[in-house]
């Protein structure tokens, strides 16, 4: 499995802060880190290496990070470093810009040119991020028209931004139950939308390269369809013509996946009625409300559709599965 994982809470306490500095230089290029409580620091980092893709998660206590012209002459790896900020807040400072980034912002930095931040943590102490590191070399874009993102504040609320961030997430809350397998398919993908990610900000879609595009559509399909799943309307219909595309175009893109759009959504529907049936505070709830919280309007259908998938009824779910029990529909 490509997933590491680094604590300081390992360590003897009087050990701890320099060990984070030296494991923090090994991803990024050596870097200058400080804090004003180096005695009381604790920090946590999770790496996932997706091929040329890693993904780190790290949770820190408040503190400064610089990489100087020196720093960079003695080792530069040459990447891009794709932040998404989780908690906390931090100040960012590159190429003559200055920005300040709250929790949900994107901001990129490069490993070749001198760089400061400063984070300051949530009120428990920790600044929580998610960071994407980008061999530059793989970036079909330009590298003068990718440097304008340096230092700037990203926000991830609405379109690629919002596509790109649910997938950092994702990825990293179930790392540890990844394949190897698995890790080289999402590696692919997670380099497919940051490349869309950044090529978007920069005006320079048309650059990329048709298997990317590819990509980027069937995840906006895959959020629209997880964002609409409580629309009894919900079609493949209505899925294309939300997304100006032809339902013949829809069903192409989705035939090299197991299921069909229609599959899909009743996969996906039935996993989240799983789920609430046996959630302890949604207990009063009758089951056929349990169906309609999530399109199946018609009490019999969805128990038919229910038992067609998992063998048993949803009444029959609800009271012999343990609460956080969530069947797989077939």
């Amino acid at each position: 499995m490509g997933l590491t994982v680094y604590d300081t809470a390992d360590l003897p306490a009087e050990d701890r802060f320099e060990w984070w500095r030296e494991v923090v230089s090994q991803g990024a290029g050596a870097t200058d880190v400080t804090s004003e409580d180096r005695a009381g620091f604790a920090g946590s980092m999770e790496v996932l290496s997706l091929g040329a893709a890693r993904i780190a998660t790290l949770s820190y206590a408040g503190l400064r990070s610089q990489r100087t012209a020196r720093l960079i002459r003695r080792s530069d790896p040459e990447t891009y470093e794709l932040t998404l900020l989780l908690g906390g807040t931090m100040g960012v400072s590159q190429a003559r810009q200055e920005t300040l980034l709250r929790p949900g912002d994107f901001n990129v930095w490069s490993s070749s040119l001198p760089y400061d931040s400063q984070s300051a943590g949530e009120p428990d102490g920790s600044a929580r991020a998610v960071v994407l590191h980008l061999p530059r070399s793989f970036l079909p874009l330009p590298a003068a028209k990718v440097d304008r993102l340096l230092a700037r504040s990203l926000p991830s609320g609405s379109g690629v931004a919002a596509v790109f961030a649910r997938h950092l997430t994702s990825v990293v809350r179930e790392a540890q139950s990844l394949t190897s397998v698995d890790e080289e398919r999402l590696g692919v993908m997670t380099w497919d939308l940051a490349t869309a990610f950044v090529a978007h900000h920069v005006d320079a879609a048309d650059r990329l390269p048709p298997h990317t595009r590819h990509q980027l559509l069937l995840k906006r399909l895959d959020l629209f369809i997880e964002d609409n799943l409580a629309d009894p309307a919900l079609s493949p219909r209505q899925i294309a013509d939300r997304h100006h595309i032809s339902v013949r175009l829809l069903h192409r893109l989705f035939a090299d996946r197991k299921e069909t759009v229609s599959q899909t959504i009743r996969r996906r529907r039935l996993e989240r009625c799983s789920a609430d049936l046996v959630d302890p505070r949604l207990r009063a709830l009758p089951v056929h409300e349990v169906g309609r919280r999530w399109g199946f309007t018609d009490a019999a259908g969805f128990s038919r559709t229910f038992r067609g998938a998992y063998g048993w009824t949803p009444g029959e779910h609800r009271r012999t599965r343990p609460a956080g029990f969530m069947a797989s529909a077939g």
